[in-house]
């Protein structure tokens, strides 16, 4: 009895020590991670002078919101952020639909020709047609410059479709579809009114997933846009960091170059702020559903 007590006293100091090990570490880690988006926000309101010399450490100094007033009074802000809200809203839907209608078809056992579409599927994450092609091809399709492009292109991610096939075979069993069928209940049905209310969490998921890519979706919209009313909130931004650079390296007066030198360097940490509030709004209304939908996904595949 004596001794089962030591090694019961034993292991709880080692898991004490594990735990206090583990917080640590952890600890670190996230505050190696939070303090340069901590950085960002204060460095957006602080005085440039005292950003660049590296004086701004924990705290801000010297309060300057001339970056800020001048990202706000532009009006291509506003209408970036509109044009990225719509592009990520029907671009999440778009992928959504088709992930969802391509992962439950491929957990049918009843359809004869699944494993030959899931390999054809995997084939894709190996090889590309490459960017020329398929800027020519978008071009021929007559998508070029169309706000159709950012919504469909990349329409689905098969990652993110192997993901929601193993999901739906965890939480809803073969044998639901077989009682359901005896009841006269067809597979839209049984889709519409058994999977996508048994799969909130992975929805949630893949709604983050897809949400978080066409919001920072930068390179597409580069290549597949020309015209400045179609153009989202990241390049938008990335046109006016270029402009603030271009004027504080003309040859101006010193002191009218360091001041616009100083605005453009409040303007770049300001714009990063203003770009990931959207995301950081929303996730906390998601996270609940982000470590189980994953955890589910990731049981077999």
């Amino acid at each position: 009895m004596a001794r089962e007590k030591r090694l019961k006293f034993r292991r709880s100091r080692g898991d004490l020590i594990y735990s206090v090990v583990t917080y640590i570490i952890l600890g670190f880690l996230f505050l190696i991670t939070l303090y340069p988006l901590y950085f960002v926000v204060i460095a957006s309101f602080s005085d440039p002078a005292l950003v660049n010399s590296g004086q701004i450490v924990l705290l801000p100094k010297g309060l300057d919101f001339r970056g800020y007033e001048r990202i706000f009074e532009l009006d291509r802000v506003w209408h970036g952020y509109l044009m990225s809200i719509y592009y990520t809203l029907f671009g999440t839907l778009f992928n959504l639909f088709l992930t969802f209608t391509i992962a439950y078809v491929l957990t049918r056992k009843d359809f004869m020709a699944r494993n030959f579409f899931m390999k054809f599927l995997m084939l894709t994450m190996f090889f590309g047609g490459g960017l020329i092609p398929t800027f020519i091809l978008v071009q021929d399709l007559g998508l070029y410059d169309t706000p159709l492009t950012l919504i469909i292109y990349g329409g689905v991610s098969v990652y993110n479709v192997i993901v929601t096939k193993s999901t739906l075979e965890n939480t809803i069993p073969y044998e639901m579809y077989e009682a359901a069928a005896i009841d006269g209940c067809g597979q839209i049905k049984f889709f519409v009114q058994f999977v996508l209310p048994l799969s909130k969490a992975i929805i949630a998921v893949m709604a983050l997933f897809y949400a978080v890519g066409h919001w920072n979706d930068f390179m597409n919209a580069l290549i597949y846009t020309n015209s400045e009313e179609l153009q989202p909130l990241q390049l938008v931004l990335r046109n006016i960091l270029i402009e603030g650079e271009m004027l504080a390296n003309e040859n101006l007066d010193p002191d009218l170059a360091l001041l616009r030198q100083q605005q453009a360097e409040l303007m770049k940490y300001g714009l990063i702020v203003v770009a990931s509030i959207p995301l950081l709004v929303a996730y906390p209304f998601i996270q609940k559903f982000f470590t189980q939908g994953i955890m589910i996904g990731s049981v077999k595949g």
